[in-house]
């Protein structure tokens, strides 16, 4: 499927007369996509935001919005693109331990977050399960941008919670006016002892030709923690059980040791890590339009926080994951000249994805592999008095098989077509939004044990969603709006077909084949305020879901019924997905003020918080909800060194299921040091941070390991970042 891609990007190229390679250096693009390569320096709010079909500010964006870049992403740097973006208003992060941590927005995750690369997907199986990890890596990217609310259905109904977009430069989008550029990055952080650099540059060729080449390499050690690795609770279970008798142990197999569990502290074993990644891309870049590709290859060797074994009966495992990915990437655009249409865009991807899980002898457990293909081509017509909009279409298929003792999915494909469109109008302080969306996604799936097929089915579904919304400048930068939406989302293969057991997540998954669409409407009020001296940002959703899919615990002969064709024994707890009405809104809000100016710094405070309540209806709170926060920073900005200091606060989460545990509020302290050694319009930059100068055991709610994996300890980090 990918050569028709190549050939439709050609032949996009090939529409434009070509211009003259001589003179200046010419941008990529006519949109604002062309100056990720080298971030905009724009104020907050009239940052571009470079996921929308065509150009918009921060500020005029109708849902709420956050963009990471520059000083701001180097701070926030972290090995996963959860534990990066997890200080932003509205996100949080899985932290399935130190390796493995995928954003959640506004308490939405799992297949209900989109998470991109340039706009298409991640082709990994990170949606699968907490324990996998994405293959983005964030050391090479230029910028992230998170979008929440209606406008992120233009990326498919799976991204009702929200999309993160990585952008980075692998198709190079504009010619270097030097004729080369060069950029990179080296950290070192305490905690991990973890040892990090990547670097990328393009140089120009002639004709507008222009080739790329980046790398990265990771390593860690196992993760330092700021007290002991079981929660309370568990070291209490731990040692309630090592007072029993022993129980008897099987031959080869080690006695659990549930006192030397409960002591466990200072160090998170099992989460070491290795992880290099390398990429190659050339384009062919003109006055009217570009033609680009790629070619990257993602590799990771990481453990997974053992989930220790606090009663007896109760397994023990240190598992390893080793992960492989392949990917090719086309990008194409071409300027049309006017009239209706003002460019055309096509963005494609495609990946062969592996990972074995590996037992502490080496041995391969379980292999998942996923082969992956998405594209999306887009019209974006001109502006006529004041109307601008974006139509396209957008194809996806997925095949995907698990293969071994804990294959609890079987193998399967899901095929999906989505033909999408959003129109906005501008007419003076108003300006009026709507989008649409129809999908169709067709789900087959079969399990074959032997010569013997005990499962062998597939599933159809058509989804349509909309949003309509207005906004209002009510005086100069400011701006109040109001968007509703209607949202419809296929299930996945996951909560279809899924029957085995699932070391990741330490149950029996059972899905449900009769599945029908999942359905939401959704209010969004947001407010934009950008002056000189101050800027202030907030949203307030409701989502009313029917046909809601959430995993819940049932009775294990559930599970035994469900496992009995295929042999298996059902020895964890026993998860069926199930469909329900839910009720999910919230708040978030982030504002900074200039508090003075003192020899030539800029002093400045800000202060952000974010609350989300979900129940299912009749039945309880929605299981793995963060719970409220507030972050509060006081920084100095100078033109050679900016100095800041904040103070996060999670508090308790007590609305929790019956299978969950409660989880103690935490406070942490962070401060850092950002120094431009050679001068101001140097962009080498030295950033010295103290992340948890207190040494907090702290514990996410969202986190499945919440129990057995807390966050890092203190953590001392210098970054050096260069560009030449």
């Amino acid at each position: 499927m990918m050569r028709p891609l190549l050939l439709a990007g050609t032949a996009l190229l090939a529409i434009h007369t070509p211009a003259s390679a001589e003179g200046p250096a010419v941008d990529a693009s006519v949109t604002p996509t062309a100056t990720a390569a080298e971030p905009v320096q724009a104020e907050r709010g009239g940052e571009i935001v470079v996921t929308a079909p065509f150009q918009q500010s921060e500020a005029d964006v109708l849902s709420g919005t956050s963009i990471m870049t520059g000083e701001e992403l180097q701070r926030a740097l972290r090995p996963t693109i959860g534990e990066t973006l997890a200080r932003l208003p509205g996100v949080s992060a899985t932290s399935f331990g130190p390796n493995a941590s995928r954003p959640v927005l506004r308490g939405f995750q799992g297949e209900r977050i989109r998470v991109l690369t340039d706009g298409i997907g991640s082709i990994d199986v990170s949606n699968t399960s907490v324990d996998h990890a994405v293959a983005i890596n964030p050391l090479i990217a230029e910028r992230v941008e998170v979008l929440r609310g209606p406008s992120a259905l233009l990326f498919g109904s799976s991204a009702v919670g929200g999309v993160v977009n990585v952008i980075d430069t692998r198709i190079p989008r504009s010619v270097p006016e030097a004729g080369y550029r060069v950029g990179g990055n080296l950290t070192y952080g305490s905690a991990a002892n973890e040892r990090s650099g990547g670097a990328a540059g393009d140089v120009a060729l002639g004709e507008g030709f222009v080739v790329h080449a980046d790398g990265s390499y990771l390593k860690t050690d196992d993760l330092k923690i700021g007290g002991y690795a079981l929660s309370r609770q568990q070291r209490a279970a731990s040692l309630t059980t090592a007072a029993l008798p022993p129980q008897p142990v099987e031959p080869g197999e080690d006695a659990i040791d549930f006192a030397g569990n409960a002591a466990i502290r200072g160090r998170l074993p099992n989460t070491a890590s290795e992880t290099w990644n390398v990429g190659v891309g050339a384009a062919l870049i003109r006055d009217g339009g570009n033609i680009g590709i790629s070619y990257s290859r993602y590799d990771s060797l990481y453990g997974v926080p053992i989930r220790y074994a606090t009663e007896q009966g109760q397994e023990q495992e240190a598992p390893r994951i080793d992960l492989k990915q392949d990917r090719v990437d086309l990008r194409a655009e071409v300027a049309t000249g006017g009239g209706f249409l003002d460019r055309i865009r096509l963005r494609a991807a495609m990946a062969n994805y592996t990972h074995s899980e590996l037992e502490p002898s080496g041995e391969v457990g379980t292999t998942f592999k996923n082969q992956g293909l998405e594209g999306r081509l887009e019209f974006v017509q001109a502006n006529h008095g004041g109307w601008l909009g974006a139509s396209g279409v957008q194809v996806f298929n997925r095949r995907f098989d698990v293969e071994g003792d804990e294959a609890f999915l079987p193998r399967n494909e899901t095929s999906q077509v989505g033909l999408f469109t959003l129109q906005q109008y501008s007419m003076g302080a108003f300006r009026a939004e709507a989008g649409a969306r129809y999908e169709t996604t067709s789900v087959d799936a079969r399990t074959i044990v032997g010569d013997d097929r005990f499962f062998s089915g597939g599933r159809d579904f058509h989804a349509v969603s909309g949003s309509l919304g207005a906004s209002y400048e009510v005086a100069p930068d400011i701006r109040i709006g109001l968007n509703g939406s209607r949202t419809e989302r296929a299930p996945s293969a996951e909560e279809l077909f899924a029957n085995g057991p699932h070391a990741g997540t330490q149950s029996y998954e059972l899905g449900n084949p009769n599945f029908r669409l999942e359905k939401s409407w959704g209010l969004e009020a947001t407010l934009h305020a950008h002056r000189e001296n101050w800027s202030f940002d907030a949203a307030a959703y409701y989502n009313w879901f029917s046909n809601y899919i959430f995993d819940n615990q049932v009775d294990p002969v559930t599970c035994e019924t469900a496992a009995a064709p295929s042999g298996r024994t059902v020895d964890l707890p026993c998860f069926q997905y199930a469909q329900a009405d839910a009720r999910y809104y919230g708040l978030e809000a982030q504002g900074n003020v200039r508090l003075a100016t003192l020899a030539g710094y800029r002093i400045n405070a800000d202060l952000l918080g974010d609350w989300v309540h979900a129940r299912i209806v009749d039945q309880g709170p929605v299981p793995r909800i963060p719970p409220m926060r507030l972050l509060g920073g006081l920084e100095a900005q100078g033109d050679r060194l900016t100095a800041r200091a904040e103070v996060e606060h999670s508090f308790e989460q007590d609305r929790v299921t019956q299978f969950e545990t409660p989880t103690n509020g935490f406070t942490l302290v962070n401060a850092s040091l950002a120094l431009k050694p050679f001068g101001a319009t140097n962009r080498t930059t030295l950033t010295l941070s103290a992340n948890n100068i207190f040494d907090v055991n702290a514990r996410r709610h969202v986190s499945f390991l919440k129990d057995f994996a807390p966050l890092s300890g203190r953590d001392l980090r210098a970054t050096l970042s260069f560009h030449l």
